[in-house]
């Protein structure tokens, strides 16, 4: 093994793994504690997309202060549109059937995109039960974990690109959601077992340890 296959490894390693762990154990409990049922784990799973972008506009601005301000605002706008309307099909399918995007008049020209995501954020957290929000809470510390280890104080920081920043939260998002969401489908069509539901909590576990070591695998390169 050579020294750049191995620089991903150490505390660094453990930490952010520790705590990746640590946080996909939450939704367990909700189902096995609080009976979350299948759109409770989707709405969570989909927030953690807020948790990405927060993460991701830091980067940008640490990145480049400037350059990312002004990249920032078109992260907001497309990434916002993606993760808005990704919401807005959990809620119409899952959650309330009759949820509005547009409860009020719409913001001007491209805004609407964000409007969309804040109006799915508001509708969730308005109506969140407090342990849904501590899972919320946990998921928003795990990802800074990594943040702080794998960033902030790791080598990746030296080598990030706007560019590369930008583009990183979209391949997570559509390889991991993609099966969660079929995945709950599934769930739903069998009645939504409690054993069924421990099944997607496992394999959107699997899924992320697998995203987060070949994610940081690759920029410890």
């Amino acid at each position: 093994m050579t020294m750049q296959q191995s620089s991903y490894s150490g505390v660094r390693r453990k930490a952010s793994l520790l705590a990746l762990v640590a946080v996909n154990l939450i939704p367990l409990l909700g189902v096995l504690l609080f009976d979350w049922d299948v759109a409770a784990l989707m709405i969570l799973y989909w927030s953690e997309n807020l948790v990405l972008g927060f993460y991701t506009l830091a980067r940008m601005v640490i990145v480049s202060p400037i350059g990312g301000c002004f990249s920032g605002l078109f992260f907001l706008i497309h990434y916002g549109g993606f993760c808005g309307v990704h919401g807005m099909f959990i809620m119409l399918t899952l959650v309330d059937s009759d949820f509005s995007p547009f409860p009020q008049e719409t913001w001007p020209l491209f805004l609407v995109f964000p409007q969309i995501l804040f109006n799915v954020s508001s509708a969730i957290f308005a109506d969140a039960p407090a342990e849904w929000i501590v899972a919320f809470i946990a998921m928003f510390v795990s990802h800074g974990v990594s943040f702080l280890v794998n960033f902030l104080h790791g080598p990746e920081r030296d080598t990030a690109t706007l560019g590369e920043l930008m583009s990183a939260p979209y391949g997570r998002i559509v390889v991991l959601h993609i099966a969660i969401i079929a995945g709950g489908f599934a769930v739903m069509a069998l009645g939504q077992p409690v054993f069924m539901l421990i099944v997607l909590v496992v394999l959107k576990m699997g899924m992320d340890l697998g995203l987060h070591l070949r994610e940081h695998g690759r920029k410890a390169h």
